[in-house]
């Protein structure tokens, strides 16, 4: 990074964490405690009525988890016949799979693509979280193959709007936040409590807090009847 583009980093991580007004999720702790856990919105996310619930965990960052998330849906929906309301999926990213849930400022004021040695097409770090924003227009009335269209768009956005859940690890969060400082992507002062604050008030819209994933998915399972799947991509 250029002695320009490491003042300015640092400028955005003073700025954010001085401007942050809203509570963090889960809290500063790296255990998130039970009063601090929103544990209303959880249930509300995941235990709506559905006839099929299905968990996708994720843990290494394999952006073909997506694809398979979009085959689900279309697979329950265009060949077994379960209306789109009927279907539950929960998206359950931890370890370096968390990424998924940061918005585009984080993912350039930390660097994620290098920190995770993610590559573009021309070899060079991801600056972005390409993932997210969809590329086709919501319209339920679209072909299922049509290749352009909403139900072959694998963004998570897209997901979303088809009813994907998408969960973040409060712990995980924590220890890339410990990671990010200690291998030296973070700008100079930053603590790791204060990294992680940044990335807790900068998600994805729509992703939910749980204290720790693998926790979580054990509750999906043995509360929620959730259905375990996890791609070896």
């Amino acid at each position: 990074m250029n002695r320009g583009a490491f003042f300015a980093s640092s400028a955005a991580l003073a700025h954010a964490v001085r401007v942050a007004a809203q509570p963090i999720p889960g809290g500063s702790d790296l255990v998130e405690r039970a009063d601090e856990f929103d544990g209303a919105a959880f249930r509300q996310a995941v235990d709506r009525p559905a006839r099929i619930r299905q968990l996708y965990e994720s843990v290494a960052f394999r952006p073909g988890v997506l694809n398979n998330i979009k085959n689900s849906f279309n697979g329950l929906q265009f060949g077994f016949g379960y209306p789109a309301a009927a279907i539950s999926i929960v998206f359950a990213p931890h370890g370096a799979s968390s990424a998924y849930c940061y918005r585009d400022e984080i993912w350039q004021r930390y660097r994620i693509g290098e920190f995770l040695k993610l590559t573009d097409s021309q070899g060079l770090p991801v600056a972005s979280n390409t993932f997210v924003s969809q590329r086709a227009r919501f319209d339920v009335a679209a072909a299922p193959d049509d290749e352009g269209g909403m139900y072959q768009d694998a963004s998570l956005e897209m997901l979303q709007r088809r009813g994907l859940i998408v969960l973040t690890c409060h712990t995980a969060v924590e220890e890339h936040a410990r990671a990010l400082a200690a291998r030296g992507f973070a700008p100079a002062g930053a603590s790791r409590g204060q990294i992680a604050d940044d990335i807790l008030t900068h998600l994805i819209p729509g992703a939910v807090v749980v204290p720790a994933m693998v926790a979580a998915i054990a509750v999906l399972q043995a509360a929620y009847r959730y259905t375990y799947l996890a791609p070896q991509l």
